[in-house]
């Protein structure tokens, strides 16, 4: 008789079996899930303070994001490059590769903060309510300040990461993880002696966590045992050849990166013209898929990773196992979620209720109800899109993913959200349901192009690192 529990337990010992991704991907899925904390807490937290405040959180962090997003996706892929370069046993190349990124973080740095001005003038498009309006731009502001050390941060994250070392990157972020806990309730309602600032209180605490993170980084890289092995001091030097494949690599995956997060902002942006509670129930919503889905966006990293080193020892047949097992177990949560939310979402919701006003507390809640249904629904195709858009970027197939985001994101997703709310006058469920078509159609089209193989033979880093790799000799 066959005990189906074989199949599990042979793939669990595999080499790039499940115990291989895990073992990788639990640090960072607790780093990714850390992440959605601090997310999830500072809007619970500010529904806490006004509807206003939440009204305004979602809208205003998205944008910063947005706009944040293509330096954090180019700068990110330092992870490819030095897990491409390990796989191939590269290891003086890895520091100089991560100096290629600081550099990469100085410039957006610069760049988001000179857009500061131009504030006021954004979120006037978006025609919110006057007051949610100015809250948006304080919120903004404040975000803008912190672009440089969030973008460093993630380039410096790159070289654990890419390494497969992933231990550090928990302890980093859970470090500021609890940093930004401890000191955004007090600063957004004025307790132990702090101010009571409202939403600049959140803004502030989450410009200053990725400050802590950078701070304990650079206690942990730049070490002589590091640059003697991966010459993270000494390969400080501005290598134009290697900056500039980062841009040609990096670039379309920060561009992805950017257009998937514009989509979503002018989505929020489009929903805010149906009114608070609207635009307070899609944001909860957003904040509850946010805290369910960013853990499994740990197990994308680490399938990126895995796949960076298995191209770099020109093994794609083993990046193919290791991005079923990923797609496996990253199908298995999402199910469990999807279950949950069609079951029981007044579990999810009951946190953001405590303090919204009564008048409007009901509509929002029975809103998000159904948005959980919504979500439910494509949360099962996100898996698609996250574990095979990771694998397609740690190949190398960046541009691909770039352009399947950017026509798919316009013509399934912002131009149909657009004419539903404005045109036609659909309204709420309308414009999710177009969402949601949008990431099912995404994940498929990730699928397909995995499963055609052009991403076989895609390297990031250069031809004679490949040819003269101890494996291949």
């Amino acid at each position: 008789m066959i005990n189906l529990l074989d199949p599990v337990k042979k793939r669990w010992g595999e080499p790039n079996g499940y115990r291989e991704i895990l073992t990788i991907a639990i640090p960072l899925i607790i780093s990714t899930g850390s992440w959605s904390l601090q997310t999830f807490i500072d809007r619970m937290f500010l529904s806490w303070y006004s509807t206003e405040a939440i009204a305004a959180a979602m809208p205003a962090g998205m944008l910063s994001f947005t706009l944040l997003s293509f330096f954090l996706g180019t700068a990110g892929y330092v992870s490819t490059f030095v897990a491409q370069y390990k796989g191939a046993g590269y290891p003086q190349k890895i520091g100089p590769s991560l100096w290629q990124g600081i550099y990469l973080a100085m410039f957006g740095g610069v760049v988001i903060f000179l857009l500061i001005p131009i504030a006021p003038f954004l979120f006037k498009l978006a025609n919110h309510d006057p007051e949610v309006q100015t809250l948006e731009v304080t919120y903004f502001t404040i975000l803008c300040y912190g672009a440089f050390p969030a973008i460093l941060a993630n380039a410096l994250a790159g070289f654990y990461s890419g390494l497969g070392k992933t231990w550090p990157i928990m302890w980093v972020n859970l470090a500021a993880t609890l940093f930004n806990i401890v000191f955004t309730y007090p600063l957004v309602f004025g307790k132990f002696g702090f101010p009571e600032l409202g939403i600049a209180g959140a803004a502030i605490t989450t410009t200053l966590t990725p400050v802590v993170s950078v701070t304990i980084y650079i206690f942990l890289i730049f070490n002589k045992k590091n640059n003697d092995k991966y010459n993270v001091i000494s390969g400080r030097r501005f290598d134009k050849k290697l900056f500039s494949r980062l841009l040609r690599f990096g670039m379309p995956s920060g561009t992805q990166f950017f257009l998937d997060v514009s989509a979503f902002t002018l989505f929020s942006l489009f929903l805010g013209s149906l009114g608070k509670e609207v635009l307070a129930a899609s944001n909860i919503s957003f904040s509850i898929n946010s805290i369910t889905f960013m853990p499994m966006i740990g197990l994308g990293i680490a399938i990126s990773i895995l796949v960076g080193q298995n191209q770099g020892r020109e093994t794609p047949s083993a990046s193919i196992r290791c991005v079923w097992s990923g797609f496996h177990l990253s199908f298995s949560y999402m199910s469990i979620i999807a279950v949950l939310f069609f079951v029981i979402p007044d579990l999810f919701i009951a946190p953001f209720m405590v303090s919204v006003d009564p008048s409007s507390g009901e509509t929002i809640r029975t809103l998000c109800r159904v948005l959980l249904r919504f979500v439910a629904i494509y949360t099962l195709f996100d898996s698609f899109n996250l574990l095979f858009a990771s694998a397609l970027k740690g190949a190398g197939d960046t541009k691909y993913v770039m352009i399947s985001n950017l026509v798919l994101s316009f013509l399934v997703f912002v131009l149909p959200s657009y004419l539903a709310i404005f045109y036609f006058h659909k309204g709420i469920y309308a414009a999710w349901a177009v969402a949601t078509t949008y990431i099912s159609l995404l994940g498929l089209n990730f699928l397909f192009r995995f499963l055609s193989g052009k991403w076989k033979t895609m390297r990031v880093i250069e031809e004679h690192c490949i040819e003269e790799s101890p494996d291949n000799k």
